[in-house]
């Protein structure tokens, strides 16, 4: 599975998401570019599942070395290495063991059952408590992290523009509309 051809960013405010655990799962996958396969990374503990569908936006470089992390609400769970285009609505300021690793918060865009959700504030402080309460313990006595604060969807575009620059240009250019363009949406 070769990601170097998928654009981060296909259209202004639209993300490529390549999803590495499905929503419910225990089991956290990682992308290796090398083989360009998907990796069992480790089992989370029993009673910790991810919260929504989990991965990384394609081509970009986070603050902690690797893609910058998404999750996509789905109302199924769909599969590693599925590539969803999505809209971001927000994100998680996360400090992983010393470093920032936010995590963006993503809506498909080809569910129209899911078009009205364009803000954080439409989930509930609960909900959101719920996602960050995951982050903050899936990693067992093991963890080191720390949640500070959701951002709403005006914090993503800087932080997303500083992670496609720190990964450099995509080989290949944009993506044709197989890859994951905006244009197919709906």
């Amino acid at each position: 599975m070769d990601l170097s051809r998928i654009p981060p960013q296909p259209a202004p405010g639209f993300l490529n998401v390549v999803v590495e655990v499905p929503a419910g799962g225990r089991n956290k996958y990682e992308y290796l570019p090398g083989p360009g396969l998907m990796a069992l990374d480790r089992v989370l503990h029993p009673s910790v599942q991810y919260p929504f569908d989990y991965g990384f936006v394609p081509n970009t470089l986070a603050d902690d070395g690797s893609p910058l992390d998404a999750m996509v609400v789905m109302l199924e769970p769909t599969f590693p290495g599925c590539l969803i285009l999505c809209r971001p609505i927000g994100l998680l300021e996360v400090i992983d063991a010393g470093i920032e690793d936010a995590k963006l918060l993503c809506i498909p865009a080809n569910d129209p059952n899911l078009d009205e959700i364009i803000d954080l504030q439409q989930f509930s402080r609960n909900r959101l408590e719920g996602i960050a309460e995951f982050f903050r313990t899936h990693r067992g006595i093991t963890g080191n992290t720390e949640i500070l604060s959701w951002r709403d969807r005006s914090w993503v575009p800087p932080l997303v523009d500083r992670c496609i620059r720190a990964a450099g240009p995509v080989p290949g250019g944009q993506a044709s509309d197989r890859d994951g363009g905006a244009e197919d949406r709906r």
